[in-house]
């Protein structure tokens, strides 16, 4: 949606110099189709942005919620989805850009997006965004909303007999997930200067699980440095080894998932786990050991 906009503020200074998009030049279109036409105010845009993705996410995970779909099952069918979506949006008759997206983008509310002025000020939003979900998260893990989260996670039939309605709780999760996402991925487009379809495909939720394991699973703060340590990562190995890339990233989730089940932030518990254990065991291991000649001699001679 921030895309639509974006190309609806480049105006006539696209590469044929007409007032709508460049690629609806290229497919014949002589003025802008009506589903475009509110995407020139931001406010509309920003809407959008909010509402779209709170929308389909409330249809689909209703549907599948009130069916008891969960685990894997659920995460098939939400990929099924994206990559359905990927497929449709690489359709030129979509007049969603096709293959290559949305891109030159030039002004942002006015501003030069050129401007390193205004590249900073979305880089502060981007911060800004990712502390206020962090906050918000933190609260609701808090309450008892949290609790009764981590008790459907547990054991959802429980929940269920206890009376708790755990479809209400699932779909409004869901449904927050989808508002956060749409919310980073404005701010995500005009700093990148690209978005296309190819950023809907399976690869990109699966970078998403490798950063939460990575970082460690079932924290707030691990998703976020693993987020930051394997996009380090990336930028290194698509350099130095653009071809290996995908292979480091697997090769990278399955080390986590053997040897550090809880990621980065629980690597400090492990690691003092295993001294204390090697610890522990030295006067076991020193009491087993065998007795040497030449002492056990010398101990026969002390008791005497």
């Amino acid at each position: 949606m921030m895309g639509m906009y974006l190309m609806r503020m480049i105006g006539d200074l696209g590469q044929y110099h007409q007032p709508i998009p460049d690629f609806l030049v290229f497919l014949g279109w002589s003025k802008l189709p009506g589903f475009w036409r509110p995407f020139s105010s931001f406010p509309f845009a920003l809407l959008m942005v909010i509402l779209l993705p709170a929308l389909v996410a409330l249809v689909f995970g209703f549907l599948a919620f009130r069916s008891r779909i969960r685990g894997v099952y659920f995460s098939i069918l939400t990929q099924a989805l994206t990559y359905a979506g990927c497929l449709l949006f690489f359709r030129n008759d979509m007049l969603m850009g096709g293959n290559n997206g949305f891109t030159d983008f030039k002004f942002l509310c006015g501003y030069d997006l050129r401007n390193p002025a205004t590249q900073r000020g979305l880089y502060v939003g981007s911060v800004l965004l990712l502390l206020g979900t962090y906050f918000l998260c933190k609260w609701l893990t808090g309450c008892k909303f949290g609790k009764v989260q981590r008790a459907i996670r547990d054991s959802e039939n429980r929940v269920l007999f206890s009376g708790y309605a755990t479809v209400h709780f699932k779909l409004f999760v869901f449904v927050l997930a989808a508002i956060i996402a749409g919310l980073a991925g404005a701010l995500y487009v005009p700093q990148v200067g690209i978005i296309n379809p190819s950023e809907m495909a399976t690869d990109k939720s699966l970078e998403a699980v490798v950063w939460v394991a990575v970082g460690g699973r079932g924290t707030l703060i691990g998703p976020v440095i693993g987020a930051v340590a394997v996009n380090a990562m990336k930028s290194w190995a698509t350099r130095a080894y653009p071809d290996l890339w995908l292979m480091f990233l697997g090769l990278t989730f399955i080390l986590v998932t053997l040897f550090m089940p809880k990621g980065i932030v629980g690597l400090p518990a492990q690691l003092g786990g295993l001294k204390h254990r090697w610890l522990t065991a030295r006067p076991a291991d020193l009491a087993a050991a065998p007795v040497l000649p030449k002492a056990e001699a010398l101990v026969k001679s002390n008791r005497k």
